[in-house]
């Protein structure tokens, strides 16, 4: 039988400090209590909205759920990718994927578009952490109170998500500048 740590250690690279895998997954579960929050809306449970809001619970669930529920299957998957920068299959596609499996990712395929995400995060949650008080001050429909705060908790972690996925782009691409050459992975 295999031991979780043995798991989580044959899914990293060389040159993967264990600092940077928990950072990984640090990154990757700052998108978790937002979505959380939107799936608490898509059932239907009140988050404080005011009738004259889109997300009031009144609206759900139903047609719109699913457009809550895509953002945050979109959201989660987008925050799994950092996973990518520290495992195995952020550098060479899997076997087992048809036709291109067994294949080396160009460094450039993963750090363009995580410097880009990373940058596009932190301008998109540090604007509407900057300006929130003022959309909800213009807002009477929006959440005050207790159901503010939890609002609050859930997008605070969103402020992480940029600049951990931005640290863990360049640790990546230093490391496959200096390590990633011609090493051998094995799947």
């Amino acid at each position: 039988m295999t031991s979780h740590a043995t798991v989580g250690a044959s899914q990293t690279v060389p040159g993967v400090s264990p600092w940077l895998r928990r950072l990984a997954q640090l990154t990757s579960l700052t998108v978790l209590p937002s979505c959380l929050w939107r799936l608490a809306i898509a059932v239907g449970i009140p988050m404080g909205w005011g009738p004259g809001s889109d997300l009031h619970h009144a609206y759900y669930p139903g047609r719109e759920s699913l457009v809550l529920i895509l953002v945050c299957v979109l959201q989660e998957c987008l925050g799994l990718l950092s996973l990518g920068l520290v495992q195995r299959w952020g550098e060479e596609l899997p076997r087992w994927i048809p036709v291109l499996g067994g294949r080396r990712i160009h460094p450039l395929a993963a750090v363009v578009p995580a410097a880009l995400g990373a940058i596009a995060v932190t301008a998109v949650t540090v604007l509407g952490a900057w300006t929130w008080s003022e959309v909800n001050a213009a807002n009477p429909d929006a959440p005050t109170g207790l159901a503010l705060r939890i609002f609050d908790l859930s997008y605070l972690p969103l402020l992480l998500w940029g600049p951990l996925l931005g640290v863990l782009t360049v640790a990546y691409w230093r490391r496959r500048r200096i390590h990633g050459r011609r090493t051998e992975i094995r799947w």
